[in-house]
């Protein structure tokens, strides 16, 4: 960590992007329009004409499904209450060495980006550091925070603004992974039967989120970022294990990155594997993708193929390692001489 001398205390300000999700069931649809308004999502010929009817239609024809989802989940996301307190854990961890305030900007519902920017000029903030909760840059997730913070934000004073773009390959950032997955791989012996009290045969299957094939060739560094940090992981962890990477929660036309969940569990059943581990890489927080899509409807696909359990690790929420990992990230961005 970079040192930052007591004289050099100025207010310094984090702010944590997120994709956000509805806080109740009915802002399922007008968040999916939003999500479907976003011109890094959205773009075609003629896409300002058409984006937003387009979005419109999309979100009406999705919302009932995808209600259905976050009512198995409580009936809302809990990835802004995950988010406030990676936030509050946040500013607790820097407060050691910076006079600090967190701010949550979610990109597609509350609070908003442009709430957090109104936030950000209430406090007189000086040096201004954007941390994306997407441990892996891709122009989708990350690309689209900051071009939405960069629209939003034009400052009445002087403010320094420092860009994290990734910390996929974050030493601590790894370290928390590995800490989850020997969670989830203790559980797993726990609830066996003495005769299967081992797990080196649990397959752990590392699940990304899906960006379409058009864009990583367009030279989005993503899947090259998600391959790295499942390759530290596996060497940090030194899991006997065998292993796979799949991708999921396609949401458009056109070749997206695969196999695909679904495409991933049929193989292992294919190959008699019994017991598996889905491992949320790319997800910090639980959500819907995680709490719905792996652990729900991931579970009943592997029940009908026959196999025997399927288990996936705790996303990274409020992990102190996880939590000490941003801290570093935020401390290393900074001037070594301090904020200015």
């Amino acid at each position: 960590m970079n040192p930052i001398k007591a004289e050099n205390r100025e207010r310094v300000g984090v702010v944590l992007f997120q994709l956000g999700g509805p806080d109740s069931l009915d802002a399922v649809e007008p968040f999916l329009y939003n999500l479907f308004c976003d011109p890094d999502i959205i773009d075609f010929p003629f896409a300002r004409l058409a984006r937003e009817p387009l979005a419109r239609l999309v979100s009406s024809r999705r919302a009932r499904r995808v209600r259905k989802h976050y009512a198995q989940i409580g009936g809302k996301s809990p990835i802004r209450e995950l988010t406030e307190l990676q936030a509050r854990q946040l500013e607790s961890e820097l407060g050691n060495s910076l006079h600090v305030q967190v701010f949550v900007a979610m990109r597609y519902w509350h609070p908003f980006t442009e709430e957090a920017v109104g936030q950000v000029l209430d406090h007189q903030i000086r040096t201004l550091v954007l941390l994306p909760l997407y441990p892996q840059y891709s122009t989708v997730t990350t690309g689209s925070s900051l071009n939405e913070w960069m629209r939003r934000f034009q400052p009445k004073c002087s403010v320094d603004v420092i860009i994290v773009r990734d910390y996929h390959t974050h030493p601590l950032y790894i370290e928390a992974l590995v800490e989850r997955i020997n969670e989830g791989l203790e559980q797993i012996r726990k609830a066996s039967i003495s005769a299967r009290a081992f797990t080196s045969d649990v397959h752990l299957l590392f699940s990304a989120h899906g960006v379409p094939e058009s864009i990583i060739r367009s030279g989005d560094p993503y899947q090259a970022q998600i391959e790295a940090t499942v390759k530290l992981v596996r060497a940090r962890g030194a899991w006997p294990n065998p292993h796979s990477l799949c991708y999921q929660s396609r949401s458009g036309p056109g070749r997206w990155l695969g196999p695909s969940l679904h495409e991933a569990l049929q193989t292992l059943a294919s190959n008699r594997c019994e017991r598996v581990l889905v491992v949320p890489i790319s997800f910090v927080s639980d959500h819907v993708e995680t709490l719905y899509e792996i652990n729900i409807e991931a579970r009943d696909v592997a029940q009908r193929l026959c196999i025997r359990s399927l288990h996936m690790t705790q996303g990274l929420n409020d992990s102190p390692t996880f939590i000490r990992a941003l801290a570093d990230v935020v401390l290393r961005a900074l001037p070594a001489d301090g904020p200015r």
